[in-house]
């Protein structure tokens, strides 16, 4: 289309189903600093009624047409994400319109959500993995924007009226930020007909993003320690700002990762809940975006066990550079590719490759180049990645748990004091 909207597709037509999104670039990342959580709030607030509807009006319609309709913030985008019968796309569609140009602001509406979100925000706060995630994303993002929770605070949220949201709108719901990606028993035509008419409707505006600097990464290992008194459980995360979803070794890095604890019969879990039953479960994993993501080191430990928790971890991760045999490589090789095999079998896992063709502007045969990386990894090439990128000793160690109790043992792995913090990130005096 013109005005820069892209769409993005692919048939699938073995049931009479459609399911399609709209994706608005931006997100949290076009929040005013000082008021985060402004674009949560709009995602909330439109799905209650339009100009011409009452929020109960509105969720009978959607629900007459068998459908479903969601939208929601995340830190890099607003995202419309839609499933409907064949033959109701059209006035679902209608609906959607309807959603995005004719919102009701509802200031009673926006008191009500504005309320519960705080009230969350309360209740979250409270939560020691809740805290540890918030914690562990300021310590790798800094000062940048995504060091913050898409939710805002308590006191950025209070700050917040409805003008702020209308204003958010009009300034940056913008064409040419949007793509469009469907999937099902639609052909090319019909779906790019069918949005004519919503393409129509929307104005492309020059929108600005703030240029934030990337915090450096860690040149030496950090410990930190969140207390939540009495605590039975400490939260574990280790790890660092690593790469970008379209850093060319971010899906090698992720196939590296499987035998270290990307999957159950990785090693962490391995030992931290096969062999020594501290955890329910602990896991390893990088993750991207458009931005560098963290590779983290995560697991939630009996309180008793978390000195050696940790440097059960460190140690995991340390040896991990030894090389990796090939019978485990081969394993790591065959899970993979029959992972991949069974992925795209739904419509929603389906529409979720088109997104990420869309959103990271993949090739088409994206698929295929990552089977390639599986099949062409050899012992020494994973042994490289190991080095290059799992390094214990520049990694951020952070604790949320009863500090009276095992606060000390952090000592133990060696990176000084920990540095104790408070539930926002804050170095406690």
């Amino acid at each position: 289309y013109d005005k820069g909207i892209s769409i993005y597709g692919a048939k699938h037509d073995e049931l009479p189903l459609v399911s399609f999104g709209i994706e608005i670039e931006g997100g949290m990342l076009l929040d005013d600093p000082n008021k985060i959580g402004v674009a949560n709030l709009i995602t909330d607030l439109m799905m209650e009624g339009t100009a011409n509807k009452t929020p109960i009006e509105l969720e009978e319609a959607i629900d007459a047409l068998g459908s479903s309709i969601n939208m929601y913030t995340t830190a890099q985008s607003i995202n419309i994400e839609v499933n409907t019968l064949k033959r109701n796309f059209e006035p679902t569609l209608a609906l959607v319109e309807e959603i995005l140009f004719e919102p009701r602001w509802d200031a009673k509406e926006f008191d009500r959500i504005k309320r519960e979100t705080i009230e969350s925000i309360k209740r979250r706060s409270a939560v020691p993995s809740s805290i540890a995630s918030n914690v562990f994303n300021k310590l790798n993002y800094g000062n940048h924007i995504l060091s913050n929770s898409t939710t805002g605070t308590v006191a950025s949220v209070e700050s917040i009226n409805i003008d702020d949201l209308k204003n958010y709108v009009s300034s940056n719901f913008s064409a040419n930020l949007s793509t469009i990606s469907i999937v099902g028993d639609i052909s090319r035509s019909d779906a790019v007909n069918s949005f004519k008419n919503l393409v129509g409707r929307w104005e492309a505006t020059e929108v600005s993003f703030t240029d934030y600097t990337m915090p450096k990464p860690n040149s030496n290992a950090k410990a930190y320690f969140v207390d939540v008194p009495n605590a039975k459980q400490s939260e574990i995360r280790i790890g660092y700002l690593s790469l970008s979803r379209t850093h060319p070794d971010f899906y090698a890095n992720t196939v590296m990762n499987m035998k270290l604890g990307g999957n159950f019969s990785g090693n962490v879990n391995m030992v931290l809940r096969e062999e020594k039953g501290f955890t329910y479960g602990a896991r390893t994993g990088f993750r991207g975006s458009k931005f560098p993501g963290t590779f983290t080191a995560s697991s939630a430990v009996r309180s008793n066990t978390t000195e050696e928790s940790v440097n059960i971890f460190k140690e995991i991760m340390t040896t991990y550079s030894r090389p990796i045999d090939q019978t485990d490589l081969e394993f790591t090789k065959n899970v993979t590719l029959k992972s991949n095999a069974r992925r795209f079998e739904t419509l929603g896992a389906l529409r979720g490759m088109i997104t990420d063709i869309a959103r990271y502007e993949l090739p088409f045969d994206y698929i295929k180049d990552n089977e390639d990386i599986v099949r062409n990894m050899t012992v020494e090439s994973h042994n490289e990645l190991v080095k290059k990128y799992i390094r214990p000793d520049e990694m951020i160690y952070l604790v949320v748990g009863d500090a009276a109790t095992q606060l000390e043992g952090m000592k133990s792995l060696g990176f000084g004091d920990p540095i104790l913090l408070d539930a926002n990130g804050n170095i406690v005096k």
